[in-house]
């Protein structure tokens, strides 16, 4: 399991290696005050810190007592149907000092991430002529006698 160090808030972020679709999560505590009440989710902000958690989350549920894993939190597809990474924040408790959670399941879809490389390209506004040089014409001249 793992467990809180100081209070009762837990993040956990988690990057994918594709794009998902996610269509709901699981979470399982024990059956006292150490399981989460409630449970934010943030999608595709990495490297995320509690500092962060203070921002407006893209989904919000207040969770159940599930020591079996049998309760399934549906997700709005709709907003977590392109997710590279996710975060999720456990703000808060059953009334315990400290959180313990066993398991968090995410049930959804994986896909390929079509990544780009960084292409480096120069344009110019205007050609340089000293970039485009051209031989010499010599102009010829037909006299007629």
């Amino acid at each position: 399991f793992v467990e809180s160090d100081d209070d009762e808030e837990l993040l956990f972020n988690i990057p994918f290696t594709g794009s998902v679709k996610l269509k709901g999560v699981i979470v399982m505590g024990e059956d006292d005050g150490t399981h989460p009440a409630e449970m934010r989710l943030f999608r595709n902000i990495p490297h995320m810190s509690f500092d962060d958690a203070a921002r407006e989350p893209d989904q919000t549920f207040s969770l159940n007592r599930d020591p079996a894993g049998e309760l399934e939190y549906p997700t709005k597809i709709a907003r977590f149907s392109n997710v590279y990474h996710l975060s999720i924040h456990f703000p808060k408790n059953f009334g315990a000092e400290t959180t313990k959670i066993f398991y968090i399941g995410l049930k959804g879809e994986w896909t390929e991430a079509h990544r780009h490389e960084v292409t480096i390209c120069n344009y110019e506004a205007s050609a340089n002529p000293a970039d485009h040089k051209l031989e010499q014409i010599t102009p010829q001249t037909h006299f007629i006698s």
